[in-house]
C-alpha cells in the first residue's frame, strides 16, 4: 500500500499554513471567494477526488499546487477538478513545454541570459509580478520551437509556485523589436491556435495586464490572428503601443534599459536565483501523470501537444519528438 501511495502522490497532503499577508488574504476573499473555511473544505474535496479518480496516476497533493487551480476558478471545486485534469493531460501530451523544465539546459540558460523571458524582481504598486519578454533576441535559426516553449514553461511554473502570485496575478510586458517573419515559421497556424488557447484556458495563471510595443508591420497579421483567438476578457486587457512613452506601465518595475533603475543584467541574475530555488520542484513535476486510455478521444485531442499534429510522429535519437521533426514546423501551413 505504501508503494502505491508513493507512486500516486508526488507530494503528500500538508497541513496548510497560510503564507499570505492580511492584505493579500483580503484580495483573495474579495476577488476569488477564498475564506479560511472554504479553503479547508475545498482542499479536502480536491484531495478526496484525486484519490478516487482512476484517470489520475500521479499528482502533487500539497496545498500550494492545488490552490493555484482553486484560485483561478474562484474556488469552484468542480471547475478546479476539470482544470486539474486538463492541466495534467496537457502536461503529458505537451511534454515539450512542461517536462524537463530545467533552466540549466544550455539553450534555455542562453535565452535567459539574453533576456528573452524573465520576471522583474519588483512588484508593481498593487503587488503583481511583471514578466518581461524580448522575443527579438530569439534566433529562429539557432533555437527551436522546443526551446521557446520550454523557457516559457520554466518561467510560468516557477512563478506559480508563489502563492502571492497566484492571488495577485501577472502583468506581461513585451518588446517586439527585432521580431520578423522567420520567427513566425517556428509554428504552423494550427500549433499557434493550440498554444494560445491552452495558454489562456489550461495554465492556472491570472493574466491581469498585457502590454506590447514595437510590433513590426510585417507581422501585424499574426498579431491580429492571435487576438482573434483569445477571450473578450483577456482581449480587453491587451494594450499595444507604437511609442514607448505611451506605455501605461510603471517604469520602476522595468529594466533600466526601458526606463527603470536596475540594469537588465542585474534583474536576470536575480531571476536565475529564483529559478534555482524552484528547480527541484519543477523537475519533480515531471512525475505527474494521467492514464490516457481513460480519457475520451475528444479530450485527448483538446489537450494534445501544440507541436503534435500526428499521434505517430517519430522521435529523434534523443527521444524528443520535436528534435527529429523540426523541419516540418518551419513551413507556414494554413489549415
Amino acid at each position: 500500500m505504501a508503494a502505491r501511495i508513493k507512486k500516486r502522490f508526488i507530494t503528500e497532503a500538508d497541513e496548510y499554513v497560510c503564507p499570505l499577508s492580511p492584505e493579500v488574504q483580503i484580495i483573495a476573499e474579495q476577488e476569488l471567494r477564498e475564506t479560511v473555511v472554504g479553503r479547508e473544505q475545498a482542499l479536502k474535496s480536491l484531495r478526496e477526488w484525486a484519490i478516487q479518480n482512476p484517470r489520475i496516476a500521479a499528482i502533487r497533493m500539497d496545498s500550494s499546487f492545488l490552490l493555484r487551480f482553486l484560485r483561478t476558478k474562484k474556488f469552484s471545486v468542480p471547475m478546479a477538478q476539470e482544470s486539474i485534469e486538463r492541466y495534467l493531460l496537457l502536461r503529458q501530451s505537451f511534454g515539450i513545454a512542461f517536462n524537463q523544465l530545467d533552466f540549466k539546459i544550455p539553450a534555455i540558460l542562453e535565452l535567459i541570459e539574453l533576456g528573452y523571458c524573465f520576471a522583474s524582481p519588483f512588484r508593481d504598486s498593487i503587488g503583481r509580478r511583471v514578466i518581461i519578454y524580448r522575443p527579438g533576441v530569439f534566433d529562429p535559426y539557432k533555437y527551436t520551437n522546443q526551446d521557446m516553449c520550454r523557457i516559457h514553461g520554466v518561467c510560468y511554473e516557477t512563478l506559480m509556485e508563489d502563492e502571492e502570485n497566484q492571488v495577485r496575478g501577472f502583468v506581461h510586458y513585451a518588446d517586439g523589436g527585432g521580431v520578423s517573419f522567420p520567427h513566425l515559421t517556428l509554428f504552423t497556424p494550427r500549433e499557434a491556435v493550440r498554444i494560445v488557447k491552452n495558454g489562456e484556458k489550461t495554465i492556472p495563471m491570472r493574466h491581469k495586464e498585457i502590454h506590447g510595443m514595437n510590433v513590426h508591420p510585417t507581422i501585424k497579421f499574426a498579431l491580429d490572428f492571435g487576438m482573434a483567438l483569445i477571450s473578450e476578457k483577456i482581449k480587453k486587457r491587451v494594450k499595444l503601443y507604437t511609442n514607448f512613452k505611451d506605455v501605461q506601465i510603471e517604469t520602476s518595475v522595468l529594466p533600466k534599459e526601458y526606463g527603470g533603475t536596475m540594469p537588465m543584467e542585474e534583474m536576470i541574475k536575480l531571476w536565475k536565483v529564483e529559478l534555482l530555488n524552484s528547480r527541484d520542484i519543477l523537475l519533480l513535476n515531471d512525475k505527474m501523470s494521467v492514464r490516457l486510455e481513460l480519457f475520451s478521444e475528444a479530450a485527448r485531442e483538446g489537450a494534445v501537444s501544440a507541436l503534435r499534429t500526428d499521434a505517430n510522429l517519430s522521435c529523434s535519437a534523443s527521444g524528443d519528438p520535436l528534435r527529429g521533426i523540426t523541419g516540418n514546423f518551419r513551413k507556414l501551413e494554413v489549415d
